[in-house]
């Protein structure tokens, strides 16, 4: 982690403005074209009431007021709850947190092979996403994947400081609010073959992707096909 010295939180002026409508956000591309995938299978596991008024959304716009300066940072996965349903015909475009809603829960950033700011302390001309989620929004939850690597790092606000976690004994992380379990599993994917971030609940059951869901229906209706076959019913009948 880089060891630039931080501002202290106290000598700067932090506000929480909305994003003007005319705000031009930067059209910059993802860094890895993997990212949108391991976003998405995150979302798409979660049970229904964890979409209940809640913003979850992949490489979006998280807005501060810094030195009057606006500041956004797009985290690769973010987490608020509970949040207003939005109010405009066109589609919202970022989030400020005390101004619209909580703190985000949880925001995750995917390493790619390029450097990043993920680790990043500074406070200078630029605002490093460490300190932006860990001194400025105090997000209480920031993960870090490398997906290449299956190296997962959950770091947790505690004294007003990031503390890294240990996993249990499964390897996996206890994630408050949402009351998950995230960690890694391997296997393929929408053509993707490789590390995936995902959910487990308390007792330890992984939370399926709707194709899992959708297959694990058909076995469970072909097996009740062929007890009835057995049975000497047709089920087809």
């Amino acid at each position: 982690m880089s060891v630039i010295p931080q501002t202290p939180v106290s000598e700067i002026k932090i506000t929480w403005p909305k994003l003007p409508d005319d705000f031009v956000l930067p059209d910059d591309p993802v860094d890895d074209i993997e990212h949108p995938f391991l976003a998405e299978a995150l979302r798409q596991s979660l049970t229904p009431d964890l979409f209940k008024d809640a913003l979850i959304t992949t490489n979006f716009g998280l807005c501060v007021g810094i030195n009057n300066r606006l500041i956004l940072k797009a985290p690769d996965w973010m987490y608020v709850r509970p949040v207003e349903p939005w109010p405009d015909p066109y589609p919202r475009r970022s989030y400020t947190p005390h101004t619209e809603g909580p703190v985000p829960l949880v925001v995750m950033e995917f390493l790619s092979d390029t450097y990043g700011e993920e680790y990043s302390v500074e406070f200078q001309q630029r605002i490093g996403k460490w300190y932006f989620y860990e001194q400025v929004v105090k997000v209480p939850i920031y993960a870090i994947f490398q997906a290449q690597t299956a190296t997962l790092e959950v770091h947790e606000l505690e004294s007003d400081r990031y503390q890294i976690q240990t996993t249990n004994a499964d390897g996996r992380y206890w994630i408050p609010g949402l009351e998950l379990f995230l960690g890694v599993w391997q296997g393929k994917r929408a053509n993707r073959t490789g590390y995936w971030l995902r959910w487990w609940n308390a007792e330890g059951e992984l939370l399926l992707w709707p194709e899992e869901r959708a297959e694990q229906e058909h076995q469970r209706a072909e097996r009740l096909a062929q007890r009835l076959r057995e049975l000497g019913v047709d089920p087809d009948s």
